[in-house]
């Protein structure tokens, strides 16, 4: 294997694999139960210690 076919595989399949991981990630962040957890995070600092 030399360079050229390194760097051609590293660019096509990575950019294969971040834009799956883009989509995953949208995904998670927009699925059904998602707002209630969302949510919940926000207002972990309005929280107050016990």
């Amino acid at each position: 294997m030399d360079y050229e076919t390194v760097r051609h595989a590293a660019d096509s399949w990575g950019l294969v694999y971040l834009f799956v991981l883009f989509v995953g990630v949208i995904a998670y962040t927009f699925r059904p139960g998602g707002k209630k957890a969302a949510d919940d995070a926000a207002n972990i600092p309005l929280k107050e210690d016990k």
